[in-house]
């Protein structure tokens, strides 16, 4: 059984160098535009910046990869373009394409250059992924959180492309690369302009002793005094329905599928994905730190591979609303 590399997420150059100090094998970043699905103020690399971290990481052994993971619209196609172009002028390791136009553009311009198929492609079946294969070459595809794990190990049973799943971090609700919720709320779609929530959109109100938080103007949530406050999206807010108000679509809760690691090896997983380029350095450090001890424990001894709980106490510290769930991975009837 292969060892499953392990993909870490960077916001910035101190996360990606925290990532590759506690032994991800690649990092994955993107630029400050739209043409990144994680385009929040404050986040993402320059061209200056990039330089840095592909040479950091290729010090330490790691590579870099590049998400260009939204979908151009309309006469934008050249920004996206022109972000492939840098990537391979740069020398980026691989690029994190969803855009099937994109695709096309990068394997007839820079045949050298690798392609992974985003999860943003929604790919959710073989078929799917063996045509991007053999239209478009690509070298790894990214599987969405909508599949069981049997579901998983069908995809993997019946296609030569290497498969990364996600392993911890934030979940989404849609599928992903169809999202409707913000667009509706904001008009502005996280598939076409990188951000669930644009900051100008988001307010923060002071109501007595309570926080309000409000997108474009709609109430998301209100938090109690000394309640955790999380950064308003529309499908983790609280909505009152028939009365009672709670978490309607979707709780604060983190992937962790650290207790599937054996059974994820065992399919034939060619890397595991950590989620959160908009979190900090510290959690980008956490998390890899122990998914990099799991998996070196699971490759030293398979047959005894148990979750320390010193990892399990560290994850909690991280999770959304400190909770964690297997998500769509343990739906057994799938």
């Amino acid at each position: 059984m292969s060892i499953p590399e392990l993909v870490c997420p960077a916001g910035n150059l101190p996360s990606l160098k925290t990532a590759v100090d506690n032994g991800a094998d690649w990092v994955y970043m993107g630029l400050k535009d739209e043409t990144n699905a994680r385009n929040f103020a404050g986040l993402n690399f320059d061209a200056s910046h990039a330089r840095e971290g592909l040479r950091y990481a290729h010090a330490a052994g790691a590579k870099m990869l590049l998400a260009i993971n939204t979908f151009p619209q309309g006469q934008g196609a050249p920004r996206w373009q022109r972000a492939i172009d840098n990537a391979a002028d740069l020398g980026i390791d691989a690029v994190i394409l969803a855009d099937a136009g994109l695709m096309r553009y990068a394997s007839e311009r820079h045949p050298q250059l690798r392609l992974h198929l985003s999860v943003q492609t929604s790919a959710t079946n073989y078929e799917a992924i063996n045509f991007y294969q053999e239209n478009f070459g690509i070298s790894r595809a990214v599987l969405p959180r909508v599949l069981s794990l049997a579901q998983v190990a069908e995809v993997v049973k019946n296609t030569t492309v290497p498969i990364e799943v996600f392993g911890f971090g934030s979940l989404c609700v849609m599928v992903e690369g169809r999202c409707a919720l913000s667009s509706y709320v904001t008009g502005e779609s996280p598939n076409t302009r990188g951000v669930c929530s644009p900051a100008k959109a988001v307010r923060w109100e002071k109501r007595g002793e309570s926080l309000d938080a409000r997108l474009n103007g709609v109430l998301i949530d209100r938090f109690a005094p000394g309640e955790n406050a999380g950064y308003p999206t529309l499908c983790k807010g609280r909505f009152d329905v028939e009365g009672e108000t709670h978490y309607a679509i979707e709780d604060p809760s983190s992937l962790n599928a650290m207790a599937l690691l054996p059974e994820l090896v065992k399919i034939g997983i060619a890397a595991i994905k950590i989620e959160g380029r908009q979190r900090s350095p510290a959690y980008v450090g956490a998390v890899t730190r122990i998914w990099r001890a799991a998996i070196d424990a699971h490759a030293k001894n398979p047959g005894h591979f148990s979750i320390q709980t010193d990892w399990a106490n560290g994850l909690a510290r991280v999770a959304e609303g400190q909770q964690h769930t297997l998500g769509a991975y343990h739906r057994k009837w799938k």
